[in-house]
């Protein structure tokens, strides 16, 4: 079927092979109903930066369901699906998941394999599952995880029984959960925090012991990731010339002047859209020749640092819990001329992917205007058991999970996009 990215670079191309998770899926009996709406090469925190349009939130139309991967999101939130998957480079799995009332899950990185996955951030990205709820999360993932031969960066890990974590005993008796003071930051949504700390207190109700952790070097994931990310992706989007495939654009006034470069302008000129665009000229920026290493190199010994912070806390606690994002679902529109703002919509997300480890968002309330709140729970590297024990003890103490929208299969579903 036709692989687009959301981008009109890739408009009409259809790959010749299927991606590692995909075969994974198919060999267990999986039906793949077809793709869904990302932010273009999954660069967007809204799914507003597609070639296709938005797409929208299922609980409210107007809204967003976040981003990238929001296509996804907003099909299992509507029912028309039990289960999708998304890429997650900086929150683009638990953001969304969030916003839409879902489960959404970060998998460690290696543990599913990238083969497949068209490239963002290749130290950044992984592939996660969507679902109705942990249990299945749980049972997708254990689908998809494992190692793969044609991925580098796949480990050579054991794949433990991921479905049997939330069947262990519900209480959390012996769990130690981390809250980072740094992730309760002036400007976010009061309605968000409330609903977070609640449910830190329904962990502590279950027998988990609540420790208060320092994570020191978390304002430094923003500009950290918006350096390394964009640095990878502008090496990573040079493949597409219009030469090899997708369309080719001529030269406006159709001269061959220029050859190959005048070729390679008016294609991309055409075919990437401005936020693609933005991220290509930052990371190339960040790659050129005096600016390396006060950038790149700079940015990646910080992101050590980073992944120290999570290691330290890890040796005290068993999980984080946190918020997903600073609001619920803004209005479409809201933020688009802003990309700062949009940013800053995964200000608690991207961190676990610098640091290599695992997450997962989950519901756990509503604002004032009716729309999910996210929980998410934070696991050490390959920690995707404890983590996933957690979640479903709390998941199964609450209600949040079992509501849905009010767009469901037989309303008109055309505007979800």
């Amino acid at each position: 079927m036709p692989c687009t990215c959301g981008s009109r670079i890739l408009e009409g191309f259809v790959p010749f092979y299927s991606a590692t998770v995909v075969e994974r899926l198919r060999a267990l009996g999986a039906v793949v109903l077809g793709k869904t709406n990302t932010d273009e090469f999954a660069m967007g925190s809204s799914t507003e930066n597609s070639a296709f349009g938005p797409t929208r939130n299922p609980w409210d139309l107007t809204r967003v369901p976040g981003g990238s991967s929001g296509g996804s999101a907003a099909a299992v939130a509507s029912d028309m699906a039990l289960g999708a998957l998304g890429s997650d480079t900086g929150g683009s799995v638990r953001q969304p998941a969030a916003l839409c009332g879902v489960v959404g899950l970060k998998p460690s990185y290696g543990r599913v394999s990238r083969y497949g996955l068209v490239a963002f951030a290749s130290s950044l990205d992984q592939i996660g599952p969507f679902a109705k709820d942990v249990r299945d999360a749980a049972t997708l993932l254990g689908a998809i995880a494992g190692h793969d031969p044609r991925d580098s960066t796949s480990m050579p890990a054991a794949v433990p029984d991921f479905s049997a974590a939330p069947s262990s005993a519900g209480d959390l008796k012996g769990v130690k959960v981390g809250v980072p003071k740094e992730y309760f930051i002036e400007g976010m949504q009061p309605d968000t925090e409330q609903a977070v700390r609640a449910a830190i207190g329904v962990m502590q109700s279950l027998g988990a012991e609540i420790r208060d952790v320092s994570l020191p070097y978390t304002d430094y994931g923003l500009p950290v990731y918006y350096l390394i990310a964009p640095a990878e992706a502008s090496a990573n989007l040079a493949r597409y010339d219009g030469v090899r495939y997708g369309p080719r654009v001529a030269a406006e006034d159709g001269s061959t002047e220029g050859g190959l470069w005048a070729t390679y302008r008016a294609t991309r000129g055409a075919g990437f859209g401005a936020e693609v665009k933005r991220r290509i000229m930052l990371g190339t920026y960040a790659l050129s020749a005096g600016y390396y290493d006060a950038y790149y190199l700079k940015a990646q010994k910080v992101r050590t640092l980073i992944k120290g912070d999570f290691d330290a806390a890890f040796a005290e606690v068993d999980v984080i819990a946190c918020p997903v994002s600073p609001s619920t679902a803004f209005k479409i529109g809201e933020k688009v001329d802003d990309p700062l703002q949009m940013y800053l919509s995964d200000v608690f997300t991207l961190n676990a992917n610098l640091a290599g480890i695992c997450g997962v968002s989950l519901p756990c309330g509503f604002d004032d205007q009716g729309l999910p709140i996210g929980l998410q729970i934070n696991g050490p590297a390959f920690g995707e058991e404890k983590m996933l024990r957690v979640a479903h003890a709390y998941e199964q103490a609450t209600e949040w999970h079992r509501r849905k929208p009010a767009v469901l299969p037989g309303d008109s579903l055309s505007g979800l996009g």
